[in-house]
């Protein structure tokens, strides 16, 4: 019986030490688990990235074909623009409460609205820390108060990118895990992907936020477990 193996590729974190208890669940229940490490945000990089960019990166960081990934938020956008350009290489993609759909939506929230028009008019507020983070705290976006400049930069990249992402070309095998008490990727954003990505299955869970691996660590294990289980 071949191992099973499993790529993740978190989110909009800088360090990947908050999944180590999902990590050790899933080595414990028999999966090779490799964590990737996004430059910019856990490997070291102070460029400016693209989506086509991290789509190229993870083309050349992973040797296998065939293979499972799980993105988390913005590990899911990125899994998701590799599966429509390389859909021969991902055997399962899962998708945890992931990003994609901002800029599809018709109307974005007040807080996107907020956010992506402080990106424009951040450089007159980089001399006033304190009303540059009183902004963004209300506008909700501590991602982006708390990112080094390069990052500001990609993280506008990675919501401008979805405009061009179109999900309907997504063909590979789908699960899509969604917290229902996500504040930062709703429920419904979810749902929408599901109804748009023709080969997926979507698994709601009550009381999971955005960070499940934080917060419901054990049931997130055996979510993916039992989602790993359909692949052998």
């Amino acid at each position: 019986m071949s191992t099973k193996k499993l790529y993740i590729l978190h989110g909009w974190t800088y360090t990947i030490k908050p999944w180590q208890k999902v990590v050790d669940g899933l080595r414990a229940a028999g999966i090779d688990v490799i964590q990737l490490k996004v430059p910019g945000l856990t490997a070291p990089s102070d460029r400016v990235w693209t989506i086509d960019e991290y789509v190229t990166w993870l083309a050349s960081s992973i040797k296998d074909e065939n293979f499972t990934i799980l993105g988390h938020s913005n590990g899911g956008r990125i899994a998701l623009n590799f599966s429509i350009k390389y859909p021969k290489r991902i055997k399962h993609l899962i998708l945890l409460n992931s990003a994609g759909t901002e800029a599809r939506e018709k109307q974005l929230s007040t807080k996107r609205k907020v956010f992506l028009f402080f990106s424009k008019i951040f450089k007159p507020l980089k001399k006033n820390k304190l009303l540059r983070k009183v902004v963004y705290k209300l506008a909700g976006s501590h991602d982006y108060n708390d990112a080094p400049e390069n990052m500001k930069k990609t993280l506008a990249n990675m919501l401008v990118s979805d405009k061009n992402l179109d999900l309907s070309k997504v063909n590979v095998k789908t699960t899509i895990l969604w917290g229902k008490d996500d504040k930062i990727t709703p429920i419904n954003s979810g749902r929408k992907m599901h109804s748009i990505v023709k080969n997926s299955e979507m698994k709601e869970y009550e009381g999971w936020g955005h960070a499940p691996y934080i917060t419901h660590p054990d049931e997130l294990v055996k979510a993916i477990v039992d989602t790993l289980e359909e692949d052998f």
